[in-house]
């Protein structure tokens, strides 16, 4: 099982323009709106695939309700937590190149106790040896204290637990060393303290996260495709999309089709990395956040490359 823990979760409304113009009036196509937040998209993904996954999250106030309703509509399995807070709105908007102009509110702030019943809930879903995904933003005022605590209490489990998220909260994930993070490049700069130009700067900051206590580390680059770094080495892959719509939970999807094969199998490290990359190209052919079934999912547009140009840089972010 795989249970995916989202502590900010949001209603996603995206909006397609053929250009976007600053202090314009612009005609929009239909807007779409679905269930958001990184955890909640990772469970949708693997929901899509016929992987059983649940979605563990707080909600509140009309969005909150919405959202369940969301959720229910797409059959997708969770575990709903009644908080005192509203639950979030993002707005992303689309121009025809397929540039994404995101608008994320901050969410509303956890109160203690209603963390520690979000780790009730997520309690109740597994089995030690499970996989727990804690992905996206933290809610205001979320304190690396509490975010230890909470990945504490995770571990205690007996789970595997993945994490992918940013800034600060990021910085305390890794002092707390799950078994994987997943960050894309901007994020693992963020952990690096410095740009990474080039595949070979990729590697040299994923293996110093490594050498902090976190196993796996999984980076995601968009174009320039992936890296993971983990015991058994280095695996570089790439990618192509000919005709990218929306970026926007791409790496969500990325991280669930990892999570598909090495869930079950953690031998076949090459097979999961495939999937991931196939799983993150086919999100970006769709519009929004649109979660890709195994009829959408190509494998002849991904490869692991074993001898990489290590210095060409890196496209920009």
């Amino acid at each position: 099982m795989i249970v995916s823990l989202t502590l900010n979760p949001s209603l996603d409304r995206t909006i397609i323009v053929d250009r976007l113009v600053p202090g314009a009036v612009l005609r929009t196509g239909e807007p779409t709106l679905e269930p958001g937040g990184k955890g909640v998209n990772v469970t949708r993904a693997l929901t899509s695939n016929r992987i059983p996954s649940v979605a563990v999250l707080p909600v509140g106030g009309r969005e909150g309700a919405e959202l369940q309703d969301l959720l229910d509509a797409a059959r997708v399995d969770f575990r709903a937590l009644a908080v005192a807070g509203r639950t979030r709105s993002n707005i992303s908007v689309v121009d025809h190149d397929g540039a994404v102009t995101k608008l994320n509110e901050p969410g509303s702030a956890l109160l203690d106790h209603e963390v520690a019943e979000l780790a009730d809930l997520v309690a109740e879903c597994v089995s030690a040896g499970d996989w727990v995904v804690m992905s996206g933003s933290v809610p205001p005022g979320f304190t690396g204290r509490q975010l230890g605590g909470l990945m504490s209490r995770l571990t205690d489990l007996g789970i595997h637990l993945a994490v992918d998220t940013s800034g600060d909260a990021l910085l305390a994930a890794v002092d707390a060393q799950p078994r994987l993070i997943k960050p894309n490049r901007d994020e693992l700069e963020e952990i690096a303290g410095t740009s990474l130009d080039c595949i070979s700067d990729v590697i040299a900051a994923a293996t110093d996260v490594r050498n902090r206590g976190v196993e796996l580390v999984l980076v995601s680059l968009g174009a320039d495709g992936a890296v993971l770094v983990g015991p058994t080495g280095v695996l570089v892959g790439t990618s192509r999309v000919e005709h990218p719509r929306s970026t926007v939970g791409a790496g969500d999807c990325f991280l669930a089709g990892f999570l598909s094969k090495f869930s079950v199998d953690e031998t076949d490290v090459d097979a999961a990395m495939l999937e991931a990359l196939a799983w993150g190209a086919a999100a970006t052919a769709l519009p929004g956040t649109a979660m890709p079934a195994s009829d959408a999912i190509d494998f002849t547009n991904v490869q692991l490359v074993w001898q990489p140009d290590l210095d060409r840089p890196l496209l920009a972010s």
